[in-house]
């Protein structure tokens, strides 16, 4: 919380639990339909019996905050994840409180292709929830992202027809992949990014 405060000025509000997962979060409204999610490991949470989501296992306590992977929104999760030229894990349901929804979750808890590629989402809920999040007059203006497999992950994206701001630029093998996004707020355009 205190990286998003620091690098963008403003304080993402409480979420809640994901019991399943052993995770917590803190969410910030970008928009009717979309929000940035701080997420972490719960201290006060029983350990999972299985891998964690977003790669959270696989972490150092002293990793600084970073911005991990993106989560893609769909209406039909079967359809794209069927669709999908690259397998971004099983569809999994998950709840928390009166949120429903269906993600998909490598087995291993890993990001696909370093969290350049995105993580599908079925909501079942009539509002999406980031329009019960309070405005504090932060958008994302874009995504863009940086991978040795530049090439695989845009036809991916072609295959699961998706179609918003994001970008993705290829770099050198020997170079690490980063996800940067170009978020307005009410100080100007801040950047977060993977590393």
């Amino acid at each position: 919380m205190e990286y998003v405060r620091e690098t963008l000025g403003v304080t993402p509000q409480p979420g809640g639990e994901h019991p399943r997962m052993g995770t917590h979060n803190c969410l910030l409204r970008l928009g009717n339909a979309l929000y940035l999610e701080v997420i972490s490991i719960n201290p006060a949470a029983a350990n999972p019996d299985r891998a964690r989501w977003f790669q959270l296992d696989q972490e150092s306590g002293n990793v600084a905050p970073r911005l991990a992977t993106w989560i893609s929104r769909t209406n039909d999760i079967r359809a794209a994840s069927t669709a999908a030229a690259h397998v971004l894990g099983k569809i999994e349901a998950m709840s928390r409180g009166p949120l429903h929804w269906q993600i998909t979750i490598p087995a291993d808890g890993s990001l696909p292709f370093d969290g350049v590629a995105p993580t599908l989402i079925e909501w079942h809920v009539e509002n999406h929830p980031a329009a019960s999040l309070r405005d504090v007059g932060c958008s994302l203006v874009g995504l863009e992202a940086f991978h040795p497999a530049a090439h695989e992950i845009s036809s991916l994206l072609q295959s699961l027809g998706f179609q918003d701001r994001f970008t993705v630029f290829q770099i050198a093998p020997k170079e690490s992949p980063c996800l940067v996004a170009q978020i307005q707020t009410p100080a100007g355009i801040r950047q977060l990014r993977s590393q």
